[in-house]
């Protein structure tokens, strides 16, 4: 019996958009920051075009004092490559900061007073009692293991000659989201 692929129907706007920086702040008084490269990922197996206001670049042409602080927000728009609908949107937001300097000295006073405020609040309310701490991982965290390791052992889309049900075989987007998951669980159990 021969089976025919079916794409799922894509709606319009709801596709995902995966941008990276998702915030651009650019400083006045560092002039290498006024010009920053965004980067569109397409994790999709069909290709995308996008619209915005720059093709590579995004840069901050009006560097004045009334403007620090103000948020732009940039907004992407990718669609399928032969259409012409909108698949999904992406708003960047962007902030024009006076100096690189100040705001980071501005974040690391916060990070101080942040950890002063957890270390006060773990010393008063995690004092130890006479319980014995459970070592290793979670019966959880073994479940979600077995569960990816599971996924992967699955055939893939696309597989003809398998006993396993079609309903059962997995994209391969799905299976890299298996791996994913399943390393950051090793990492998790490698550090307790």
């Amino acid at each position: 019996m021969h089976q025919q692929k079916r794409q799922p129907e894509l709606v319009e706007g709801n596709l995902p958009v995966f941008v990276f920086p998702t915030e651009l702040i650019f400083y006045a008084d560092d002039q290498s920051t006024h010009k920053q490269v965004l980067t569109l990922y397409n994790p999709y197996e069909f290709a995308l075009k996008f619209k915005g206001e720059s093709p590579r670049v995004i840069r901050h042409r009006d560097v004045r004092s009334c403007h620090y602080g103000v948020i732009d927000k940039f907004r992407l728009q990718v669609c399928e490559q032969s259409q012409r609908k909108a698949l999904g949107r992406k708003e960047v937001v962007a902030t024009l900061l006076p100096s690189a300097k100040e705001q980071q000295k501005e974040e690391e006073e916060k990070r101080i007073k942040e950890h002063l405020t957890e270390s006060l609040f773990f010393e008063q309310s995690f004092q130890p009692e006479n319980k014995t701490v459970s070592s290793g991982p979670s019966l959880l965290t073994v479940f979600l293991g077995v569960v990816c390791i599971a996924a992967l052992m699955l055939p893939t889309l696309g597989d003809v000659e398998s006993l396993v049900p079609l309903y059962l075989h997995l994209s391969v987007n799905q299976k890299l989201v298996a791996a994913y998951i399943l390393g950051l669980i090793t990492m998790a159990i490698l550090r307790t």
